[in-house]
């Protein structure tokens, strides 16, 4: 599709309109919100990973100054809802969440009481005076080692700890590749637990109104729609009677999408006491509370010919699920990523075999990428390993075996349909800017400083977008301004300025004029929210769907402004007028929508039609030999995330995901003690983030190539840089520790870890 060169139009680098409200305090998150006669809520939670619980104290705590309701188990079990897990896959076990432990605790952090205070002091004070009796249990944090006979077993609805048993691919046509094959390479890799650490922690406010029968919450959440249907479900109530508002919101990552116990419990507190109930989790209570992410355990196989062409990959995994289903944790390494096993490299034949564990951790679910970051991961770690064996240059047999511009259409072998890329394209222009063939003489100055260099360059690919339904109304009002209402929520990815963006392109319109409404379930029908990429696809489809139909509507108005029939009239979107065909005569489309005293059109996508992002990341690092401090030193990008809508957000959204990416390679890992459940890993003091000194420049490079699946060809990039960023700095810091004859780790890849795998 051609795009006009407007100024705020698409494909312009037009920077963040909301950043002046965010830069200058004016941003509204949700602790801003302080209704008249607001409550506070504290959570009381498990100090003990596995184990029978007794309570005392309870009516006394119920009792204390400033207390306005006490909640535990016996007081809610029949009136809210178990949590319960809604991912599309079928037969896994039925394990469903109290929202307060039922006499069993199954993992340090699971909320056993919900006190609401006049202030959160007076909440605190009286979770004090609640003693809980622990009889501790066994406990069980490694997946692997949760399926094993013995284990403790956490659930009578899951014998052996098993949630469920699944498989994608052909297996008979595996077996035949591996048959065939001249070499066969093996790879464990282990994609550890990671943490959640959204800028904004968790919370909601939420109030009741007795006389409607109606709740009214703002929430952090990356869909209004969802959590409201989710908050329904727990107080077994139709969604009708919640209207749920999604403000601005500090980051999310997956994790701001699932449906949590306090959310319920709020609710229901705020009708027992007629006020407002507020509940913020703090840091501490994030780190053990809120659904954590990957924790996947991968034995991976690759069948090759004697030329290394891929015939055949076979993978078995056990993914560790925590104590209970999170709301999508079955589906995030089974039906939301197995299929992708392979990437874009030419697999005549894959089989997945996944297993999920129940253990005595928090429950787990999805986070950038939901699954795909470590299918990928795993497959780049195969292809590194089969270069090494077979004596091959990495890079090379990655050109081999990859996908053509003339192999598309192409349907992989876990069935998706790949429509556009050019792989060879996108290594040639990473491995130029990474100055590849100058890395012998980096690898040498380094070596003179007692440190050793090594590099990786890997291929990754995404799957983004393609449903749920989406849709959006476009307002313009008679004094010009124009109001958005859509689906999706920002979580600080940019929406206003993009979405305005493709109305500026459609319309015509001034960008300054365009305000995004903030997510509201009652302003509505549906909404998709955000997540999977899927914002920009469906967000770019719905508002030129609204668009197209308000040209529609007003055509009529502007023939009878213009004197003519609507079949003389065009509408012309640089000049935002209506035009005869072939004249120079004009009626600008405010013009006419003032006259009608406003307009509104409502734009609906129902499809699910997904797009896949791809490109060469290369990374290169450096390693001090007599310390083991590894530092990520150059990281190169190129990416093809389709055209691009805005160069600037979309190179943000490409630089986050690779920070994030590398957080996971280098420095970030959730750690339970195997003997006590107690995660050894609660602040930042033991738990690291990347910061700006961890990494390198980050200089986006995007090369467009239509996506075929969507109008405007555009592919989610959002989640990209996270999938390509695990595998690139993973396989950059083997490459060292090999080259320094280590011998290879898994992240994250501390100095200690380090220090050690050098001795080899």
């Amino acid at each position: 599709m051609k795009f006009s060169a407007m100024k705020f139009g698409v494909g312009q680098p037009v920077r963040r309109r909301e950043d002046v409200r965010f830069l200058t305090g004016a941003g509204r998150y949700i602790d801003d919100h302080a209704p008249e006669g607001l409550l506070h809520a504290y959570v009381l939670r498990a100090a003990a990973a596995h184990a029978r619980i007794a309570l005392s104290g309870v009516e006394a705590a119920r009792a204390a100054p400033g207390v306005a309701a006490l909640y535990v188990a016996a007081d809610v079990s029949e009136r809210l809802a178990p949590l319960e897990s809604t991912a599309p896959l079928p037969g896994f076990a039925p394990v469903r969440q109290p929202h307060l432990a039922e006499g069993v605790v199954r993992h340090v952090g699971q909320p056993i009481a919900f006190i609401v205070g006049e202030t959160l002091a007076a909440a605190r004070d009286a979770a004090e005076m609640i003693a809980v009796d622990y009889e501790e249990l066994p406990v069980v944090v490694s997946a692997r080692a949760a399926l094993e006979p013995g284990a403790p077993i956490l659930h009578e609805a899951a014998p052996g700890n098993l949630a469920y048993a699944w498989e994608a691919g052909n297996a008979a046509a595996t077996e035949a590749g591996f048959a065939a094959a001249a070499h066969i390479v093996r790879e464990h890799v282990v994609n550890q637990r990671l943490v959640v650490t959204s800028m904004e922690t968790r919370g909601l406010v939420i109030r009741f109104d007795a006389g409607t029968g109606r709740w009214e919450g703002w929430v952090g959440s990356q869909g209004a729609h969802s959590m409201r249907n989710g908050i329904a479900r727990s107080l077994k109530v139709e969604p009708a009677r919640l209207r749920i508002h999604a403000p601005d919101i500090g980051g999310g990552f997956g994790m701001k999408i699932m449906q949590h116990p306090e959310y319920g419990l709020a609710a229901l507190a705020a009708q027992d006491t007629g006020r407002p109930v507020k509940w913020i989790g703090d840091r501490s209570e994030s780190f053990l509370s809120d659904a954590q992410a990957r924790d996947l355990d991968t034995l991976i196989e690759g069948a090759f010919d004697a030329e290394g062409r891929l015939l055949a990959i076979r993978s078995e995994s056990v993914s560790n699920l925590g104590a209970y289903h999170s709301t999508m944790g079955p589906a995030i390494h089974t039906i939301f990523s197995g299929g992708l096993t392979g990437g874009v490299y030419r697999t005549p034949a894959i089989h997945v075999r996944v297993r999920g564990a129940l253990t005595n951790t928090a429950p787990t679910d999805a986070y950038r990428g939901a699954g795909r970051p470590e299918v990928i991961h795993c497959t780049e770690r195969l292809m590194e390993k089969a270069a090494r064996e077979l004596g091959v240059d990495p890079v090379a047999l990655r050109r081999l075996n990859l996908l053509r511009p003339e192999d598309m259409p192409h349907k992989a072998p876990g069935g998706l349909v790949f429509d556009s890329l050019d792989p060879a394209r996108l290594i040639d222009v990473a491995l130029e800017a990474a100055e590849w063939d100058g890395f012998d003489a980096r690898a040498a100055e380094a070596a003179a400083r007692g440190a050793v260099r090594g590099r990786a360059a890997i291929y990754y690919m995404e799957r983004t977008g393609g449903g749920p339904d989406e849709n959006a109304e476009v307002s313009i009002g008679a004094d010009g301004g124009v109001l958005v209402k859509i689906g999706t929520q920002s979580t600080g990815q940019g929406h206003e300025t993009t979405w305005g963006q493709v109305l500026v392109d459609a319309l015509g319109l001034n960008i300054g004029s365009i305000t995004l409404a903030p997510g509201d379930s009652d302003a509505l029908p549906l909404g998709g929210g955000t997540g999977g990429s899927r914002s920009t696809i469906m967000a770019t489809r719905v508002l030129r769907n609204a668009a197209e139909e308000i040209i529609r509507l007003t055509l009529p108005d502007a023939a009878e402004e213009l004197e003519v029939s609507p079949a003389d009239v065009e509408f012309l979107p640089e000049e935002g007028a209506f035009a005869i065909a072939g004249t120079d005569r004009r009626a600008s489309l405010l013009s006419v929508v003032k006259k009608k005293g406003g307009v509104s059109a409502m734009g609906v996508v129902g499809d699910r039609e997904p797009s896949f992002p791809n490109g060469c990341h290369a990374a290169e690092v450096e390693i001090d030999l007599e310390t083991g401090r590894l530092t990520l030193v150059r990281y190169t990008m190129a990416d093809d995330f389709g055209v691009i809508i805005n160069p600037l957000l979309a190179g943000g959204q490409a630089q986050g995901g690779v920070a994030q990416g590398v957080g996971q390679a280098l420095l970030e890992g959730a750690v339970y003690d195997p003997e006590t459940g107690q995660p050894l890993t609660a602040s930042f003091m033991d738990y690291a983030i990347p910061r700006a000194d961890d990494l390198p420049a980050l200089e986006p490079r995007f090369i467009e190539i239509p996506c075929l699946t969507n109008r405007y060809g555009v592919k989610g990039g959002g989640e990209s840089g996270t999938v390509a960023g695990i595998p690139a700095a993973t396989l950059a810091a083997h490459d060292a520790l090999l080259r320094a004859g280590g011998r290879t780790i898994e992240g994250p890849f501390t100095p200690w870890r380090v220090w050690d795998a050098l001795k080899g």
